[in-house]
This record gives C-alpha cells, sequence and structure tokens, in this order.
C-alpha cells in the first residue's frame, strides 16, 4: 500500500477544497449579515491542513493500483466531510455541536438532505449558501472533478472514477481519456445547473435562492433555504421545473452525453434505454397513486392543486431529492410508507440520485423471471438481456451481491437505531432516509434529525456514507484480505 502517495493526494485535495470556503465568505461581504470571518478562518485551517499532508510527500509519486483508489475514495469523503464540518463548528449561527456540525456536513457533501437545523430563514446567507454548494459538489463527485485535475498532478485517476462512480457496470467511458469523461460529466453537470438556475430565477426566485435551490436540485440533494423548503415559494410553475430538473438529474449522465454528443442532438437515445423507460414509467405510477389517493381523500381544494403536490412530492422522493411542499409524513393512508419505499429505487446508474439504482432493480426482476422459467422448464438456456445485449453472469452475480449487502446494512443499522432508543417507524425511516440519501422520514425525523440523540447522528453519518459509496467501496475496507501485501 503506498501510504505516502496516498497521504499526498489526500493533502492536495483538502487544499483543492479549502476553495469552497472563500464563495460563502464573499456572500458574506455581499449581504452583510454575519458569516465572512468564519469562512476565512475555516479557508485557512482547511489549506493548511491540505499542505501539512502534501509537503512532506510531495514526491512521492508512485502509480495507483485498484486497492489505493478505494482507500482514497473512502479518506477523501471522509475527510472532506470532516474537513467540511470546520465552518459549522466555528459558526455563531447557527450554534452547533461537534456532532450536529457532522452530521449536517456529511448530509450535504452526500446529498443526503438530513438536517439538524432549524429556523433557517434566519440563518446567514453565507451558511445557506455554504449548505447548498456543498450539495453540488457531492452530486457529481467531488473525486470526479479531482480525476480531471490528478493527470496534471502526476497520479492517474482511472482507479479512483472506478471507485467512485456509481452503478454495476463501471468500466465504460464515454471518452477514450479518463481526464476527458470526467470534464465531459462537469460540462454537463454545470450546464444543467445554469439552466435550472435561469429558469428558478424567471419563475419567480430571487438570484441567491434560484442559484442555491438549483445546486440542490441538479444534485438531488434537497437542502433549501427555508424551513417549508419548496412549499416557502407558494409557486405551481417552480414546482413543476423542480419536478423538470430531478427528472433530468435522475437520468444516467452518459446519456445526456450521448443525446447531445458531438454528432449533434439525439433524443431517441433516451427512449430506447430501458432503464430510462423504467424511471420514467416508476415516477408516472407512483405519481398516478399519489394523485388518486389525495384525490378521493378531499385534502387539496382543487384536482389541479391536488395534482401538483402529488407530482412533486412522488419524484421529490422517489428519486431521493427529499424536496417538500409539505410533509408527507401527514398524508392519509399507504401513502407515506409508499413513498419512502420508493425512494429504495430511487435514480438511474451513473445519475446523481441514490437509492439502489434502476438498473439494478430491473436486472434483480429478470432474474427473479428467470428462474420461474428454469422451474418451468429446467433445461432451457434462458439470456437475462439489458437494451438488446446480454447481461453476463458476472454482473448478475455484482447485483444480487449488493442487494444482499444493502438488505444485510439495512438491517443491522436499523437494529442499532433501535437500540439508541428511537421507535420501530422513526429508525426504519432514517435508515431508509440516510441508506438511501434521501434526507426527510417519518416519525421524530420527519422534520429534521436535531432530536434524536448522538449516537444515533453518527450511525446514520455511516448509513450516508455506506449509501454514497454504494456499499462495496466502504465495505471492502472492512476485508482482512483487503490490508494484505
Amino acid at each position: 500500500m503506498e501510504y505516502r502517495t496516498i497521504t499526498r493526494i489526500i493533502g492536495l485535495l483538502v487544499a483543492l477544497f479549502s476553495t469552497t470556503m472563500l464563495p460563502p465568505a464573499l456572500i458574506a461581504v455581499i449581504y452583510k449579515d454575519g458569516g465572512g470571518t468564519t469562512f476565512v478562518q475555516a479557508f485557512v485551517l482547511s489549506l493548511v491542513l491540505g499542505l501539512l499532508l502534501w509537503y512532506p510527500n510531495r514526491d512521492a509519486k508512485q502509480e495507483l493500483r485498484s486497492r489505493e483508489g478505494f482507500l482514497i475514495v473512502v479518506l477523501f469523503w471522509t475527510v472532506l466531510g470532516s474537513i467540511g464540518a470546520i465552518p459549522l463548528v466555528l459558526a455563531d449561527s447557527p450554534n452547533l455541536s461537534f456532532t450536529d456540525a457532522m452530521f449536517e456536513a456529511f448530509s450535504a457533501l452526500t446529498t443526503t438532505g438530513a438536517t439538524v437545523i432549524t429556523g433557517l430563514d434566519n440563518l446567514p446567507k453565507a451558511i445557506l449558501f455554504y449548505r447548498h454548494l456543498l450539495q453540488w459538489l457531492g452530486g457529481m463527485g467531488i473525486i470526479v472533478l479531482a480525476v480531471a485535475v490528478l493527470p496534471m498532478l502526476g497520479v492517474g485517476g482511472m482507479q479512483l472514477y472506478r471507485c467512485e462512480t456509481p452503478g454495476p457496470v463501471k468500466d465504460n467511458k464515454m471518452t477514450p481519456r479518463i481526464a476527458e469523461t470526467a470534464k465531459a460529466l462537469w460540462y454537463i453537470y454545470l450546464t444543467l445547473t445554469i439552466a435550472c438556475a435561469l429558469a428558478y430565477w424567471l419563475a419567480g426566485m430571487n438570484l441567491f435562492d434560484a442559484v442555491g435551490h438549483a445546486f440542490s436540485t441538479v444534485s438531488i440533494g434537497g437542502f433549501s433555504s427555508y424551513d417549508a423548503s419548496m412549499g416557502h415559494f407558494d409557486s405551481r410553475l417552480i414546482n413543476a421545473i423542480c419536478v423538470v430538473f430531478l427528472l433530468i438529474a435522475g437520468v444516467n449522465f452518459s446519456l445526456h452525453f450521448t443525446a447531445f454528443g458531438r454528432r449533434g442532438v439525439n433524443l431517441k437515445t433516451y427512449f430506447r434505454d430501458t432503464e430510462v423507460k423504467v424511471f420514467l414509467g416508476f415516477q408516472l405510477g407512483v405519481t398516478a397513486i399519489c394523485f388518486l389517493v389525495l384525490l378521493n381523500s378531499g385534502i387539496y381544494d382543487s384536482p389541479e392543486s391536488t395534482l401538483d403536490h402529488a407530482m412533486f412530492q412522488a419524484v421529490s422522493i422517489s428519486t431521493t431529492a427529499g424536496f417538500a411542499t409539505q410533509s408527507f409524513s401527514e398524508w392519509p393512508l399507504f401513502l407515506p410508507i409508499l413513498l419512502i419505499l420508493a425512494s429504495f429505487i430511487g435514480g438511474c446508474a451513473g445519475s446523481t440520485g441514490g437509492g439502489m439504482k434502476v438498473v439494478r432493480i430491473v436486472l434483480l426482476l429478470k432474474q427473479g423471471g428467470r428462474e420461474v422459467k428454469r422451474l418451468i422448464h429446467p433445461r432451457a438456456m434462458y439470456a437475462i438481456r439489458l437494451n438488446n445485449k446480454a447481461v453476463g453472469d458476472r454482473v448478475i452475480d455484482a447485483v444480487w451481491g449488493f442487494f444482499a449487502a444493502y438488505a444485510g446494512l439495512f438491517a443491522l443499522f436499523m437494529v442499532a437505531l433501535i437500540a439508541t432508543g428511537m421507535d420501530d417507524i422513526t429508525a426504519f425511516s432514517a435508515t431508509v432516509a440516510c441508506l438511501n440519501n434521501l434526507g426527510p422520514g417519518l416519525g421524530a425525523v420527519a422534520s429534521h434529525f436535531g432530536d434524536i440523540t448522538d449516537t444515533a447522528k453518527w450511525l446514520l453519518v455511516l448509513a450516508m456514507l455506506f449509501g454514497r459509496l454504494e456499499i462495496f467501496t466502504l465495505l471492502v475496507l472492512f476485508s482482512p484480505a483487503f490490508w494484505k501485501s
């Protein structure tokens, strides 16, 4: 294990990450409502720490193997989550404990969107912007951005990209060189963010809210600058814009690259993809169920208002964004549980959404169907196909392995949370919210996570990391074989 090389890279990336403290400091100067000094202090501390890690190891430039790649990715997220908490620890408003600051920072960076903060409407603009910015950086993965820079630093990036990129098939690159791939992903991500911010601004948001909420929308993070979330704006147009961009961000970004590539625009790319068709069909189905149940219950005063709330909440929760127009936990019958369960599926592989990913669910269902057919015709040969291509047994095995690990971790976290004193519904929904990188839950965590114990918060931080790194990237570090030379 090349520990000096790993330390050198982490030091460089921490120094790079320290620059994220500067935009909030500028926001504090512009709006003059406090927080500027806090972010300048956090910038200096982060930069010094990064340099202290880098300088003694500046000449260590060995090539990375996959094993080092896994370790760097895990260290990167844990270290940056910790560094990201520094401004929240130093800030006077909100006045957070160390545990709460760590929870908020990791929730932002992993795009979970669970919060321990109340009174968002009265917080300094610098803190609000910083929360949005962390989600935006975490959405596509800061590692992917760093991969575009690493070749210039003398370190290959393919190992990091394979460890970071979500989905069961990780070897497909959109462009021949990994740095070009990372840059292509970020160009798409940045373009969507600008388009989303512009749409919000034209729909009536002020510039600060438009940019901040665009960050949290395209990253499918769900942080808002208001306690009422999107319900603060009380605008069907803004809700519709949010839904559209959540659906776009929930699609595999490699499809966006293909559809808007060098050969011109080809929207047929989306409709030929099985995962996208299932994803959109699922969103439509959940929306329809919510609409019919809410319409029958008569909660809202018109069919239009019912459709607005049903569509927004269905898409927001099932894509794992977690925005709200009102608390879905107060909806009648089975709808709160339905939406929580919908988040297990989440977005497409290669998107900014959380959950288990649509393609895995599709492959699990196809494998289940194949086993049923084999019971009827034991000697027949059946191939599982996706987009008219046969899927290898290695991929199917990986998907089943992921599902088994996911189920095991889910049960472990839920039982551990109950052991801290949580009731069953709160423990179940909190585990779902953090392992799926969703955000809101039910019971005691329906509005915020500030009232649960510190032990529960640390457990949920770990669940966020498992969810963001898609289980195995973090789980592999617990294997004794990983540490053997």
